[in-house]
């Protein structure tokens, strides 16, 4: 394995990386920002209303998109044991 590969290797880690996370993070993110202005609108300063629709939301992400993030980081392992075994 020679440095070229390594580098190349950690970018598509990054990038898988990033990938597989972005969904739950965006969603995550939005819900926070809307119950955030929910909050301020109505003067509610409660602090399990931010937390727990965040882990409903999360979870629920989790459900639709699991499928599409596992079989996703699989492809990738197998295309990563593929490649280990030309070394």
């Amino acid at each position: 394995m020679d440095l070229d590969f390594a580098i190349g290797l950690m970018g598509q880690m990054f990038s898988m990386g990033l990938q597989i996370a972005a969904p739950i993070l965006i969603v995550t993110l939005l819900a926070g920002v809307t119950i955030s202005i929910f909050q301020v609108v109505t003067q509610i300063q409660e602090m399990t209303l931010t937390f727990v629709p965040k882990i409903f939301i999360c979870i629920a992400v989790l459900y639709f998109a699991g499928n599409w993030m596992l079989s996703t980081l699989v492809a990738f392992a197998r295309d990563i044991i593929i490649q280990a075994g030309s070394f």
